[in-house]
C-alpha cells in the first residue's frame, strides 16, 4: 500500500517539471522575439514581410499549444490532450515547413543574425534546426503511446528551436554568437537530464538520445558551414 502515495508523489513532480519547462520556454521565446514581433510597435523597429508574420504566428501557436498539452497532462485530461493531437502534427508541419522557407529567402535577401558571419555560412544553423526538429517530433508522435518517452522528445524538439529567439536577447554575451545562444538553450536540455537523475537515478534513454542529438549537431553544423561543400549546397538554395 505504501508504493500508491509514492507513485502519486512522482507523477506530481514530473508534472510539475514538464510544466515549468513549457512555461520557461514561453517566457524565453516572448523575451527574445519581443522587440522584433511581440511588442515591435514598441520598440518601432521595421514591419515585417507577410512570411515573416506567418512564420512568428505558427511559431507561436507552437509554443502556446506545447504549454497547453502540458497543462492538460497535469490536470489530467489526457483525453483533450489526445484529441489536440491532430493540431500539434498539423502545426509541427507548419513549422518546419516556414522555418525552412523563411531561413532560405532571409538568407536570399543577404540577411543573417548573427553580425559578422556570412549569410550562406549562418544558414546551416536554422536549417540543421528544422532538421532537429522534424526527426524528434516524429519520433514523439511514433512513441505518443508511451507517455515517458513521448512527453520527453516533445519537449526536446521544442528546446530545439529556442536558438533563434535566444540569439535576439539583448545581452551583451550574446555578441558571442553560436557558442552563446546554443549554450543558453542546452540549459534547458541540463535541467531535463538532472531531474531525470534525482528523480529515475538514472537517464531516460529518450533524454540521453535526444539530447545527444541536439548537442552533438551544434559543433558539427559549425564545423560544416565554412566548408566548400556546404556553400556551394546553400548558394544552390538561395539562387
Amino acid at each position: 500500500m505504501a508504493v500508491q502515495p509514492r507513485i502519486i508523489t512522482v507523477r506530481r513532480r514530473e508534472r510539475l517539471f514538464y510544466s515549468g519547462m513549457a512555461v520557461a520556454i514561453l517566457i524565453t521565446v516572448f523575451a527574445g522575439f519581443s522587440r522584433s514581433y511581440f511588442l515591435k510597435g514598441h520598440f518601432g523597429t521595421p514591419e515585417l514581410s507577410f512570411l515573416l508574420h506567418l512564420h512568428g504566428l505558427v511559431f507561436t501557436a507552437w509554443v502556446l499549444l506545447f504549454l497547453v498539452q502540458t497543462t492538460l497532462v497535469a490536470a489530467r485530461r489526457t483525453d483533450i490532450h489526445r484529441r489536440l493531437g491532430a493540431l500539434g502534427g498539423v502545426l509541427a508541419v507548419l513549422v518546419l515547413i516556414l522555418g525552412t522557407a523563411t531561413a532560405i529567402i532571409r538568407v536570399k535577401g543577404g540577411s543573417a543574425p548573427v553580425p559578422g558571419v556570412p549569410p550562406l555560412v549562418f544558414l546551416a544553423i536554422p536549417l540543421v534546426d528544422m532538421l532537429l526538429f522534424a526527426v524528434l517530433v516524429g519520433a514523439a508522435f511514433y512513441y505518443r503511446h508511451r507517455a515517458d518517452v513521448h512527453k520527453r522528445l516533445m519537449t526536446l524538439a521544442t528546446v530545439s528551436l529556442l536558438a533563434a529567439p535566444i540569439a535576439r536577447l539583448p545581452f551583451e554575451f550574446m555578441k558571442a554568437g553560436p557558442p552563446a545562444f546554443f549554450g543558453v538553450a542546452d540549459l534547458f536540455i541540463v535541467a531535463m537530464l538532472v531531474y531525470d537523475l534525482i528523480t529515475r537515478k538514472r537517464i531516460h534513454s529518450a533524454t540521453i538520445w535526444g539530447s545527444l542529438l541536439i548537442l552533438v549537431s551544434q559543433p558539427l553544423r559549425l564545423m560544416l558551414a565554412g566548408t566548400p561543400a556546404w556553400l556551394a549546397f546553400a548558394g544552390w538554395l538561395t539562387r
